[in-house]
């Protein structure tokens, strides 16, 4: 089978951030740091790793920390090179040139579909990942690089997906799955624990295609009056199309959307550092 290389990418990034606050009052919540990396850095190297070279963040007025941090800081590299620090100011200046960088800002209803239709005549007529830029997946190889790799055996639409706890299934799109081929049957937005079909959710990692924009463009408004990529993605599948579920391997999806899961991501994080691991543990030791 004969596909399109992926090679954009839109990532969703107008949220208000509002159960960080008061951190995000004047600085995205995307930019807060996991130790020394912006969230949204460690989300754009899982896709600069991918392949992907264009990258199309769906912004609002407030998040221009965002947009300056993937341009070049002349004076702070030229400052960094005179006071021989060589090693800080490339890696700084790498940043920028990670990929081409995009900036859309978002417009329409509430929910997840909208940055989609924002962005959507950047990506016309061929496949691209979405992401929403507070999502993070700590895995060996970049998780949108094994997204793009089954996208290239097989041609299909996909969503990242994940076990959770039971009584979490509440907060997320809930997904029924043909257990021989792993393909989505269903998808729930939010659903009760009694309707929830699994306790696998979709988070921010999606292969999507102009057919789900243009189902987009017609579907009406749904849960909390928003627009759901969930509500698309159904209509997509009765219509014949096939989505499959993709599980993280050698990983897992991290969440930094609430102060608890930003502390665990952060913990995760650091605790892989060899230069900080030790120390940490240590702390920890010290803490029980």
């Amino acid at each position: 089978m004969t596909t399109r290389k992926i090679k954009k990418a839109i990532i969703a990034v107008a949220g208000s951030g509002t159960r960080l606050l008061p951190a995000t009052k004047s600085m995205p919540k995307e930019m807060l740091p996991i130790v020394d990396k912006p969230i949204i850095q460690l989300v754009v190297e899982e896709l600069v790793e991918a392949g992907i070279e264009d990258i199309i963040f769906v912004t609002r007025w407030d998040k221009k920390p965002l947009e300056d941090h993937f341009d070049h800081s002349v004076a702070l590299e030229d400052d960094l090179r005179k006071n021989g620090k060589i090693e800080a100011a490339d890696k700084i200046a790498k940043i920028a040139e990670m990929a081409n960088f995009v900036h859309v800002r978002q417009k329409g209803p509430y929910g997840n579909g909208t940055p989609v239709l924002s962005a959507a005549s950047l990506v016309d007529d061929e496949p691209f990942i979405f992401c929403f830029g507070d999502d993070l997946v700590k895995s060996k190889i970049s998780f949108t690089k094994q997204m793009v790799e089954d996208y290239e055996k097989n041609g299909n639409l996909m969503v990242g997906v994940q076990e959770v706890p039971e009584e979490d299934v509440v907060r997320y799109g809930v997904v029924k799955l043909n257990k021989e081929t792993n393909q989505l049957e269903d998808i729930i937005e939010k659903p009760s624990v009694g309707d929830a079909p699994s306790r696998l959710v979709v988070f921010g990692r999606y292969i999507l295609n102009q057919e789900i924009i243009d189902i987009l463009r017609n579907t009406p408004l749904g849960k909390g009056n928003e627009l759901w990529i969930a509500d698309a993605i159904k209509t997509y599948i009765e219509r014949g199309g096939k989505v499959m579920a993709k599980e993280v391997k050698d990983g897992h999806w991290l969440t930094t959307g609430d102060p608890a899961n930003y502390l665990k991501t952060i913990l995760a994080y650091a605790s892989d550092r060899e230069d900080l691991k030790d120390t940490l543990n240590e702390f920890i030791q010290s803490q029980k």
